[in-house]
């Protein structure tokens, strides 16, 4: 998939466990971060990172990220809806565990989203995603600063 220009990572702030890494990962690259979250969660703007806060709405950091996100940005979330909007975008989608979503298996993934919200309305819970350890943290920054790299070459040529 090709990209027009790296721009800036935007990140789906509400419950993304790793903030730091990705913070960290793009003061290497010198990249703009934009954390996006709603007014439940208190986020902090630093050098280098914009913050924006939102309706608590379902959907409203997705809206927001969706509306403000150009070709060649990076998002991470852990949201298909969202990663399936980036990729319509000719963004680059990472989960919060450093998957990247692509085209290819998006339709699998949003219509697995769709029978879990179906078996939910029917009373049937999970317990939900398992707490990111501290190794699932480093490879995530691993596979962020791999793309980011990537990215950047492909730029430079």
């Amino acid at each position: 998939m090709g990209t027009s220009r790296l721009r800036k990572i935007v990140v789906d702030g509400d419950a993304c466990p790793v903030k730091q890494e990705i913070i960290s990962v793009a003061r290497r690259f010198g990249l703009p971060v934009l954390m996006v979250s709603s007014y439940d969660h208190v986020l902090r703007a630093e050098e280098g990172v914009t913050v924006v806060q939102v309706d608590r709405g379902a959907d409203s950091a997705d809206l927001y990220i969706a509306n403000h996100i150009s070709a060649g940005d990076v998002v991470v979330t852990q949201d298909y809806g969202l990663a399936a909007l980036a990729l319509g975008k000719r963004c680059r989608a990472l989960s919060n565990r450093g998957q990247e979503y692509e085209n290819s298996t998006m339709d699998f993934m949003l219509e697995s989203r769709h029978a879990k919200a179906v078996e939910r309305r029917r009373g049937h819970y999970s317990k939900g995603p398992k707490a990111i350890t501290a190794e699932e943290k480093n490879l995530f920054q691993h596979k962020l600063t791999k793309l980011l790299t990537i990215l950047q070459e492909n730029v430079q040529q």
